[in-house]
């Protein structure tokens, strides 16, 4: 029996959630480190896929390390098989239409527990896990697992709630016009990375709020954490079926779902190259859908700092420390490539940066003093050291690092590289690891080094320009009008908020939907227009047809 919509509802405000400090001797310190210590203790865990809300296990195992010490793993994980999959897309089928019929108050309700329960009782599991699993320090785990997927969850049900509000503006004497916005027909295949906890839980969570049903393939390398995200949903109060988590080989779990006639939509975070390939498969079987099907992916970035002869150094330098090395500058959003104008560089830039480089702290996670920690793993260790190594015989200056150590962690050294080729390779392709390419610039070549920004990259995810000339700032913004989907003014090129910043870019980097906005949800519904005529019609002919 359909349930009755007895009010118009107004869902609660929402704002970011704070941020804690993690500084020495605070409550919020000690919580983590002793769930850190209580994850360590009980390695590893066993996840299953969950199809159906119950769980499976196929004996097809596969563990997830521990990145700063690979010598252990966090999880093992059984692999989906093509049962599972089947059983789990044909589950997903199923359980659509009660979902997508439930009012709207009662879906949102679920996402609003969920983000209480991402930001209370399961905070310090999430970090933890993070943490241990894919590397980041408190600081980056407390913006990724505990603030971010909150503000995803909270700030989704307020821009599905403006979503659901647009209506048509007019309507004529005698009807009335509105619009409702349909979940796709199908299902939606979710496929994340491991770099964010966040986008772990906001890839399958997005299309479910407004009421689609959600195949989730996480990322072989955040499958702990991302568990640990389902399991928050499914407390919430999601029904079974609704997201499906089905961890497995990616060629096989991929192939399998867009080769269904019911697949609707992907929804895709990771490599461009990959998203290219599911692009062109897509394609392939379009004779076999019953609709066209969405395709919305985030991907990479080469992303920039501009440095003017106006701008501030020391807010510049530190600035760019960040951007480049924060979680070991395995963001989309990372900084990768960076303009100096001669006269800065040799003002102070450059003695200031390598003092700054100097000081980052590398080693485990778990020890809050380490700025750096490991990459995720043994192909990024091989691509990042590949990186540096083809650099130097390129000609690169190594200013900074370049070393690296695979003995326990996968641990490479906050790396600078001065280069005299703005084209060199390591300023043409996305490494995704701690490698910073610095390129000096003639002051007066200003206009010729946005040029030289816009056209060496394919990329065009994010980038800063740092000066205190508004002309040269205005100048920068025109020149570089598609070179990036988010661009900063005198501030780093990563860490957008989700409410604040909607995030996403264009090029190679994705289809720049703009995920922590409404724009993406406008993506996983497709609406219907209805007209409700309230007087009948006398007769068939028009004034115009009488004479």
């Amino acid at each position: 029996m359909a349930t009755p919509q007895l009010a118009s509802f107004k869902v609660p405000a929402v704002d970011n959630e704070p941020m804690r400090s993690y500084a020495l001797g605070s409550p919020e310190r000690k919580a983590l480190q002793a769930a850190i210590v209580e994850m360590e203790n009980a390695l590893p865990f066993e996840v299953p896929c969950m199809v159906n809300g119950k769980p499976v296990k196929t004996g097809k195992l596969a563990k997830q390390p521990i990145p700063a010490n690979h010598a252990k793993h966090l999880c093992t994980y059984h692999e989906a098989d093509q049962a599972t999959v089947t059983a789990a897309i044909d589950g997903a089928l199923a359980a659509k239409a009660e979902w997508e019929s439930m009012p709207w108050n009662d879906r949102a309700a679920i996402f609003l527990k969920a983000a209480d329960l991402v930001s209370g009782k399961y905070r310090y599991k999430l970090m933890a896990a993070t943490i241990l699993g894919q590397g980041k320090n408190a600081w980056q785990a407390e913006i990724d697992a505990a603030a971010e997927l909150s503000d995803f969850l909270r700030f989704g049900v307020k821009y599905v709630e403006e979503l659901y509000s647009q209506q048509p503006p007019k309507n004529s004497s005698g009807s009335w016009n509105r619009v409702e916005y349909r979940a796709l027909e199908g299902f939606v295949f979710a496929v994340s990375p491991f770099n964010f906890t966040a986008i772990g839980g906001n890839l399958p969570g997005a299309p479910a709020l407004v009421g689609n049903t959600v195949v989730w393939k996480p990322s072989p390398a955040a499958t702990y954490s991302n568990y640990v995200v389902y399991q928050v949903f499914a407390e919430a109060g999601i029904p079974p079926g609704v997201i499906q988590f089905v961890p497995g080989p990616p060629e096989d779990v991929v192939g399998q779902a867009i080769a269904h006639p019911s697949f609707a939509a992907l929804h895709f975070t990771g490599s461009t190259f990959v998203f290219k390939k599911l692009w062109k498969d897509i394609a392939a079987n379009i004779d076999k859908y019953k609709g066209y099907p969405r395709i919305v992916g985030e991907t990479g970035g080469k992303n920039f700092h501009l440095i003017h002869p106006s701008a501030d150094i020391r807010n510049a330098v530190l600035q760019s420390i960040r951007g480049a090395f924060e979680y070991q500058g395995q963001k989309c959003s990372a900084l990768s490539r960076l303009y100096v104008a001669s006269s800065i560089w040799r003002a102070g830039f450059r003695e200031q940066l390598l003092a700054e480089v100097a000081k980052l702290k590398v080693g485990p996670p778990q020890d809050f003093a380490n700025f750096i920690g490991p990459v995720i793993g043994r192909p990024a260790f091989e691509k990042i050291t590949g990186y540096i190594k083809k650099a130097k015989e390129a000609g690169g200056e190594i200013l900074a690092g370049g070393s690296a150590d695979d003995s326990v962690g996968y641990y490479v050294q906050p790396t600078v590289i001065l280069t005299k080729d703005p084209k060199s390779i390591t300023m043409q392709e996305e490494i995704f690891g701690p490698v910073l390419t610095v390129y000096v610039y003639e002051d007066s070549d200003f206009e010729k080094t946005l040029e030289l920004i816009d056209t060496t990259s394919p990329y065009a995810l994010t980038g800063s320009i740092f000066s205190q000339d508004r002309k040269a700032l205005l100048l920068a913004t025109n020149k570089l009008r598609n070179a990036a989907g988010n661009v900063y003014y005198n501030e780093k090129c990563t860490g957008a908020v989700v409410g604040q910043q909607p995030f996403g870019g264009a090029r190679a980097s994705g289809t720049n939907d703009k995920a922590g906005s409404m724009s993406i949800f406008y993506r996983f519904v497709s609406a219907r227009s209805i007209k409700e005529n309230f007087i009948p019609l006398e007769d068939y002919l028009y004034p115009s047809n009488l004479v």
